[in-house]
């Protein structure tokens, strides 16, 4: 936790938090992505994911997973800038980096009560959903919203 950016979190005090919820009985809910150039798909996205439950944890890519996902030139904004913009959202309780190629290791560690992607997956796509299915949990996919993506942004800005 940084003072600029409350919201996130060290996996250790995520956990001690997450942990607290459930025993007040609140429904978990995680996603995570780049969330490099913000739009209307991804307010969208994020709100609706919230709905879905109680706490909204969002697992943020570090500067260095973007780079190897993404390409050269990747992310266009730090980490601590693309959390302090996400920690705007009132509808996001939690955020937390990670820095791993997939996500999975931190999705077996929150065991969110609901694993929810954008419209661009399908279910069968979705990383963790089959260990969050045994672990009882819901995996939601939610609709996409047409012609908003980073990818349509940077087109648009003459950049790939």
């Amino acid at each position: 936790m940084t003072a600029e950016v409350p919201k996130l979190l060290t996996l250790d005090t995520l956990l001690e938090r997450l942990e607290r919820h459930r025993r007040q009985g609140r429904r978990i809910v995680f996603t995570n992505g780049c969330f490099d150039i913000l739009h209307v798909g991804h307010v969208r996205y994020l709100r609706q994911a919230r709905r879905l439950g109680d706490v909204l944890v969002v697992g943020l890519n570090s500067d260095a997973s973007v780079r190897r996902l993404k390409g050269a030139g990747r992310p266009i904004h730090t980490l601590e800038d693309r959390a302090e913009i996400l920690a705007a959202f009132p509808f996001i309780t939690c955020i937390v980096s990670f820095d791993t190629d997939s996500v999975e290791p931190l999705i077996r560690e929150v065991r969110p009560d609901v694993l929810v992607k954008g419209g661009d997956y399908r279910i069968s796509q979705v990383v963790g959903q089959k260990f969050v299915r045994r672990c009882g949990g819901q995996v939601v996919v939610l609709d996409h919203v047409q012609g908003r993506s980073t990818t349509d942004a940077l087109k648009r800005l003459g950049r790939r």
